[in-house]
């Protein structure tokens, strides 16, 4: 997985790319929602448009992380959520839990 990412209005945009499958890419989410926090930075968005998929140990740390914001007084929010990750998201009932968007911009404005 590769990860890039911007700010807009004062949101974390983390954009990653590939599989979510868990070790190193475990690491690099956790380091980069570390550095958010540590920058004042609450409101964090993941695009997941360029994720091709994402197993369990995936779920695991977007639910990782989801923890890691509510935990400082932020909020993690999924954009462009693609067909194979929302019925992931679905049978696993996270539907409830992950507030998703369309667009990065709606998920943005909903803030």
């Amino acid at each position: 997985m590769n990860l890039s990412d911007y700010e807009k209005d004062g949101v974390a945009v983390l954009e990653p790319k590939g599989k979510i499958m868990g070790g190193p890419d475990a690491t690099i989410l956790h380091e980069k929602l570390h550095e958010c926090l540590e920058k004042g930075t609450k409101k964090v968005v993941i695009d997941l448009a360029k994720v091709d998929w994402m197993n369990s140990t995936g779920l695991g740390i977007l639910i990782s992380g989801l923890t890691t914001l509510r935990n400082n007084g932020g909020e993690l929010k999924l954009s462009n959520v693609t067909d194979k990750i929302q019925s992931l998201l679905t049978i696993t009932k996270l539907v409830t839990v992950f507030e998703a968007y369309d667009s990065t911009e709606e998920a943005i404005e909903s803030f």
